[in-house]
């Protein structure tokens, strides 16, 4: 069976390991559970999570960061 799951990089870190990355479905349903990819703390919900990177403001650097580290190939 494959993985159904992707990984993304949050400009937040997570508050208990200090990650950036998190693990969420590929579906991206609105509701869907997003958890940290180190620790497996749940992050949120993807509906939150996807708002956090469209709305918070980010340094140049940090978004340059996350444009590369969230790229499809």
């Amino acid at each position: 069976m494959n993985d159904l799951s992707e990984e993304m990089r949050m400009p937040s870190p997570c508050p208990e390991c200090g990650s950036h990355r998190v693990r969420l479905s590929q579906v991206h349903n609105p509701e869907d559970k997003v958890f940290c990819s180190s620790c497996n703390t749940q992050r949120g919900l993807y509906s939150d999570l996807k708002r956090e990177l469209i709305e918070s403001p980010k340094s140049t650097k940090e978004a340059l960061i996350e444009e590369a580290a969230n790229k499809k190939s």
